[in-house]
């Protein structure tokens, strides 16, 4: 029995590894969609399949040419045009990461070599076998599927040259927006396709914005009519809901096939392609099956069902994808925009297969073009005023795993509720109108604005070195002092005054998060060592006088999976504790080079309570406008190659806020054009 195993491998090798790589294909066609969701466990199970996806098939061509079972069946050279289908992938997934657009160059070389190795397979052991008429029809099959795997692979690295920064900036002169006037009003169109087609209209806008650019900064006769379109189009749209679905668009583009597939050879591939391996199919079918075991057979029969599956599926989707209604939007054949979308023929080829998609993926599938609305939290003193260590966190110190542990252990996702994006929204729109941006970039330090417009940035030279010289320093002062203030202040514990206190908490560990667990989507360097510095001073002041949990709370948090900040376990006595401390230790004092941050800190908390008690300055307003000021510019100044780095796995509030910077930028642009 124990040899068993091995056996099976030696005999079987070339079936299993066919097989196998079939089954991720079916893997990657399935659950490709998950990246648009930040669920950790689906991706991973995502990401190993697309590694064995080609590694599979890098091993099984190299396998097929010297396989003895090649020798004993010569059907089993056949699979080789599969093997290089399978490596062309579905067309909703390319690049797992964003650098593997990247790589492009060493795709093309792995497609030379695994091409050249399948040619050699089929040239050894089908082009001059014998075998006679039947010969000559699995012969003809054998270079049909050779013809199509070689297509589909070679289309798959020339999109992810497609989807590099460079090509998406070179391809936007050369194609068109997608203008149209298809919004009216059809029994057969829902609201989520009106925003689909208006998001397509103004794509440009988003493929200018990832490439560093500015539509208005172009010199072209056309430009003005396209500023007008846009300003047009953004009227009476909700900015939120508009800047998902372009952030999904840019998802298409830069992480599936989006780029190849919605062009005239890319839909003529598509049609092209289901024919072939549908005459492959017929032609083994009449070919003699003499001399082949029913295994071999079977499995060539799964191998060509599954092309053909796979291969009409991505017809199907291709000609209903909104992709496709950009396409003849934006075609110079005026007769096909009139038969296709005049007569409304594709209109009702798109709502049957979106009905298909909803009886498979229920309202799950339009979901899936939307962020998620949740957004990391993670809290500083509720971190340093953490119980001792618990047994999941010693395990995690022994395996080496411990600043993981506690970065996903203590930090917790929430809702971005509706209240909080229209306060974002509506002091985005205030920078615009008080011309703080230039070109789409915040003029401004982190923080300067709203203190420059109430009198305070250079008060008494207190608040002057409040916002760091670094913008995670910043962070770092702001968020322990907002927690002093909040916990201090009297007009924060008042009844009206929650729903600000709940938005400056969710934006103070929201940015936070960012700067411990997400550091590459925060402007400047990481300052890691200053991190750390200050919660070892913290958890140092928090254990002069710990607070020791009772034996059922230790018991009940040795294999909790979750410390959030804002859980029923947040330990809100033990901040308020540490927080009093720091208050009272560091109000007065002068900076001390050991501890420049609390000091910082504390000063700047009992300012922000002065003013408060004095009535000179609602701090509460103002605390909520910095941290405002301190999101837009994060998303403002975060590197293009970040924000879209994220969107591979669900995207973050700040590229939302990026990208409507621009569209807000373009709309303020034009409207100043016409009053000039």
């Amino acid at each position: 029995m124990a040899t068993g195993p091995l056996e099976l491998w030696s005999h079987q090798s070339m079936q299993i590894l066919v097989l196998l790589s079939l089954g991720l294909q079916l893997v990657l066609f399935v659950f490709a969609g998950v990246r648009r969701r930040e669920a950790l466990l689906p991706r991973f199970f995502l990401w190993l399949a697309y590694l064995m996806a080609d590694s599979t098939v890098v091993y099984a061509v190299g396998h097929m040419s010297f396989s003895s079972a090649v020798r004993r069946h010569q059907l089993v050279a056949f699979w080789a045009p599969f093997l290089l289908l399978h490596l062309g992938g579905p067309d909703n997934i390319t690049a797992y990461a964003f650098q593997d657009n990247q790589l492009w160059l060493r795709h093309l070389q792995i497609l030379v070599v695994q091409v050249l190795e399948a040619a050699y397979v089929l040239y050894k052991h089908i082009a001059f076998a014998g075998g006679g008429e039947n010969g000559d029809l699995l012969r003809i099959a054998s270079f049909l599927m050779f013809a199509v795997g070689v297509d589909k692979y070679g289309e798959r690295t020339w999109a992810l040259k497609c989807s590099t920064l460079e090509s998406i900036r070179a391809s936007i002169k050369t194609q068109p927006p997608a203008i149209h006037n298809h919004f009216h009003p059809q029994d057969h169109a829902t609201d989520e396709e009106f925003h689909l087609r208006r998001a397509h209209t103004l794509f440009h806008v988003c493929k200018f914005t990832i490439v560093d650019s500015s539509v208005v900064e172009l010199e072209d006769d056309s430009i003005y009519g396209l500023q007008v379109y846009t300003r047009k189009f953004l009227q009476g749209v909700e900015l939120w809901t508009l800047m998902e679905i372009e952030l999904s668009l840019m998802y298409d583009l830069l992480y599936t096939k989006a780029a190849v597939v919605h062009t005239f050879f890319g839909y003529l591939v598509r049609v092209v392609s289901p024919l072939t391996v549908t005459t492959s199919l017929l032609l083994f079918q009449f070919n003699s099956k003499d001399g082949h075991t029913r295994v071999v057979i079977t499995i060539t029969y799964v191998l060509l069902g599954g092309a053909v599956f796979m291969e009409t599926t991505s017809l199907l989707n291709a000609l209903a994808s909104s992709w496709m209604f950009a396409f003849l939007s934006a075609t110079r054949w005026s007769w096909l925009r009139y038969t296709t979308l005049c007569n409304e023929r594709w209109d009702r080829l798109r709502h049957a297969v979106v009905w298909l998609h909803h009886l498979v993926q229920g309202d799950s599938w339009y979901k899936s073009r939307r962020w998620s609305y949740t957004i990391g939290q993670y809290n500083l003193l509720h971190f340093c005023t953490r119980p001792a260590d618990t047994l999941l966190s010693r395990l995690a110190r022994v395996l080496g795993l411990n600043e993981w542990w506690n970065r996903k252990h203590y930090s917790a996702t929430v809702e971005m509720t509706d209240p909080i994006r229209r306060r974002i929204s509506v002091y985005m729109s205030r920078l615009y109108t008080k011309g703080k941006f230039n070109t789409g970039m915040l003029r401004k330090k982190w923080g300067e604005y709203p203190l420059d417009r109430r009198g305070l940035l250079y008060h008494k030279g207190v608040l002057e070195d409040c916002l760091g010289v670094e913008f995670q320093e910043g962070i770092i002062i702001w968020h322990i002092a907002t927690e002093v203030f909040l916990t201090k202040s009297e007009r924060a514990k008042a009844g009206d005054a929650a729903p600000d206190v709940h938005t400056i908490r969710v934006m103070s560990d929201y940015m936070m998060f960012l700067l411990v667990e997400r550091p590459y989507m925060l402007p400047g360097q990481s300052q890691k060592r200053l991190y750390e510095r200050t919660c070892e001073r913290l958890v140092t002041m928090g254990s002069a006088h710990p607070r020791y949990p009772s034996r059922k709370c230790v018991f009940k948090d040795l294999f909790r999976l979750h410390d959030a900040p804002h859980s029923s376990i947040s330990r809100v006595a033990e901040r308020e504790e540490l927080v009093n401390k720091l208050y009272h230790e560091y109000k007065n004092r002068e900076i001390n080079p050991l501890a420049p941050r609390l000091a910082h800190m504390a000063r700047l908390a009992k300012e922000l309570l002065e003013k408060e008690k004095d009535g000179t300055v609602d701090s509460l307003e103002l605390v909520l406008d910095v941290w405002m000021d301190i999101l837009v510019y994060a998303s403002n100044k975060c590197t293009r190659e970040s924000h879209a780095q994220k969107l591979n796995s669900g995207g973050e509030v700040t590229t939302v806020l990026w990208l409507m910077a621009e569209y807000i930028y373009q709309a303020s642009i034009s409207q100043r054009d016409d009053v000039v």
